[in-house]
């Protein structure tokens, strides 16, 4: 009897530790927003707009990954354009890079969003037409790998790495944003 209450102690103090580096951990990676994830409407802010969101994955893999997107949002424009990478439209026959509009601060399946980076104003406007063929540009449109990439934070890697005055960087949880720096000098020779 005390071999078994032996053992269970040390499988209790080893489950305890193993918690307790798992919410360190996820308490070191959680991204450092720049604000509210609030995109400012079309009508009351007439100058263009950049912001880059992410939120965490769906399930247990949100504790160490984000998905991230990129808004944009030309000077006078009505709306935003919502530029991010959803591999699950590949599996649908489609390009896994997605265009939309609508509001860029919404949910991702259930995570709030954050607002990772933001540009506004002249500056903004300078880089909108370098943004949109950056998107039009990606040259994994057609492939998608959830680790080590190509995927979202591949993606958004790529918008910075291409519009370098953008001065994105991607936090620690946007897994795969590495792989995109590592490949895109070979990708550009």
């Amino acid at each position: 009897m005390r071999t078994v209450r032996r053992i269970l102690t040390r499988l209790f103090a080893l489950a305890l530790i193993l918690a307790s580096s798992l919410w360190a951990t996820t308490l070191a990676l959680e991204p450092d927003g720049v604000g509210e994830a609030y995109a400012p409407d079309p009508d009351e802010h007439p100058g263009a707009v950049i912001q880059v969101y992410g939120a965490d994955v769906w399930g247990f893999r949100g504790n160490f990954a984000i998905h991230t997107w990129l808004a944009v949002k030309p000077e006078n424009a009505a709306g935003y354009d919502i530029f991010q990478v959803i591999g699950w439209r590949l599996r649908r026959g489609r390009p896994v890079v997605s265009v939309d509009s609508g509001d860029p601060a919404r949910s991702w399946f259930g995570s709030p969003a954050i607002l990772l980076h933001e540009r506004r104003g002249a500056e903004a406007q300078q880089m909108v037409e370098r943004i949109y063929r950056a998107v039009e540009d990606y040259p994994f449109a057609e492939s998608y790998k959830m680790w080590p990439g190509p995927n979202s934070n591949s993606f958004t890697a790529w918008i910075g790495l291409e519009v370098p005055e953008l001065g994105l960087q991607l936090p620690a949880k946007a897994l795969g944003k590495n792989w995109m720096t590592r490949n895109y000098t070979e990708l550009k020779n």
